[in-house]
């Protein structure tokens, strides 16, 4: 399964690993460098990350007006490479240097890189050996990490158990709801009164219908429901070693009952999925949408800047089943010829408890200590959100972390994952019949990833 995927990072890694040292002494697994790049090149796909790293890198100085270069207090400049996510545009173009590192002059070089949990493990594969095992760095995992979700920590690491990234960001979902929707049809906007008709799938479909009978969507989309169905699969889109995508049971479950909900009217069928113009717009006061499901990082990055009324409007409760969604993993690059600003700013931005507890503060992330999150959820005075009303969302995502066990992966999650929502679209709207949409769905993956033999469907 992996030879066609990694064989372009197995030639990148393999000359970079024997190139890394050429023009530097360094000593990784002490830490200490005596000399370092003056450029640090970091490839991700939006601009959180940076400003994770303005916030609690201590040697930031500045960041350029366009936010393509940001300077350290020495002089040396981060530079960001930054492109999109969606249709595997970012892992193309990440592919595509990698193929160039060990040739690369040394500041050209790409010396940190992010993933996310749908493909993280394209990139940690030992053999592809693209992202460095941490301990190389000088970063022990079991003392300097101690304190991660230990789920995270799994996610980030290779087939071995060797941990070659790292992430600020545990990202456990709950229910973000309407407050004036819910007093109108409720008579309350009450956490816990409105956890309780959202607290399984059978209680949330009662409650759908008292929704649509005062002019209301529970959800906007069909999209919004897949990451909770997504995290319940049973075993990866892709097995270690083969080449026959497997359509998970809980996939099925999904498709069948999206269209059960968007025909009954409880979604909006003028939403044709997410992240475009309007979902964006369901988020907005004029909307009739009720709720989003959302970790964190979705309520702050996606929500607040998408609500055009005032704070308070939003309030957070339990999902109607506990999922994960995302989770943006940190790695140094093989042949990095800046290891010990690598070390630094993965230290800063994902290991140190003030540093993470300042990200949950200042944006709302629910960060990766499991005993400052625990804190953080009895803190109603420090946590309390202006956005959402004062409430302390760290109450409600703090029992969803504890519980999470992450999905099993495979390198071809993204994809999978994106495919089959965009091939079912057109099922859900009417367009094609559910026979034409697998159809779809199998000619768009195998176009996304030649090597791909076969489809199986559950019986």
């Amino acid at each position: 399964m992996k030879k066609k995927l990694i064989s372009i990072l197995l030639m990148a890694a393999v000359a970079a690993g024997s190139l890394a040292g050429c023009g530097k002494s360094t000593d990784q697994g002490s830490g200490t460098t005596n000399t370092e790049g003056k450029v640090i090149n970091i490839y991700c796909w939006n601009n959180e990350f940076r400003e994770r790293v303005e916030a609690v890198y201590p040697e930031v100085k500045e960041t350029s007006a366009d936010g393509t270069v940001t300077t350290l207090k020495d002089g040396t400049e981060i530079h960001w490479i930054i492109n999109p996510n969606q249709d595997g545009v970012y892992q193309q173009k990440l592919d595509e240097a990698l193929l160039n590192q060990a040739s690369a002059a040394d500041d050209d070089k790409i010396d940190i890189f992010l993933s996310e949990t749908d493909y993280v493990n394209k990139y940690t594969d030992a053999d592809a050996d693209v992202a460095m095992p941490l301990v190389d760095l000088g970063i022990n995992p079991d003392t300097d990490l101690a304190d991660q979700y230990s789920f995270t920590k799994v996610t980030a690491s290779d087939a071995n158990g060797v941990q070659r990234g790292s992430t600020w960001q545990c990202c456990p979902g709950l229910l973000v709801y309407r407050r004036d929707i819910a007093i109108e049809v409720f008579g309350t906007d009450d956490p816990e009164a409105i956890g309780e008709k959202v607290k399984d799938w059978d209680t949330i479909k009662t409650t759908a219908e008292e929704l649509k009978a005062k002019g209301y969507y529970t959800f906007a989309s069909y999209a919004d429901t897949f990451r909770l169905y997504g995290n319940s699969i049973s075993a990866p889109w892709v097995a270690e070693g083969e080449t026959v995508i497997n359509v998970d049971q809980q996939i099925m479950n999904w498709i069948n009952d999206s269209k059960e909900w968007l025909d009954a009217g409880y979604l909006d069928k003028s939403v044709k999925g997410q992240w475009n113009a309007d979902w964006n717009q369901a988020m907005g006061s004029a909307s009739k949408v009720f709720a989003f499901l959302f970790p964190a990082w979705g309520i702050d990055f996606t929500l607040k800047p998408n609500w055009d009324g005032g704070d308070g409007a939003w309030a957070v409760t339990n999902p109607p089943q506990e999922y994960n969604w995302g989770g943006s993993y940190v790695h140094a690059c093989t042949g990095t010829d800046n290891p010990q600003y690598v070390k630094d700013i993965i230290l800063s931005v994902t290991a140190d408890k003030e540093n993470l507890l300042k990200i949950s503060k200042d944006y709302t992330d629910f960060t990766n200590t499991r005993t400052s999150m625990q804190a953080a959820a009895t803190d109603d005075k420090t946590f309390a959100s202006a956005f959402l009303g004062g409430q302390n969302a760290f109450k409600y995502f703090a029992p969803v972390a504890e519980n999470i066990v992450i999905a099993p992966l495979s390198a071809y999650d993204q994809g999978c994952v994106e495919l089959i929502q965009n091939s079912f679209s057109d099922y859900f709207q009417g367009s094609v019949d559910f026979d034409k949409a697998k159809s779809n769905f199998e000619t768009a993956i195998k176009e996304r990833y030649p090597e791909i033999s076969e489809i199986k469907w559950p019986e």
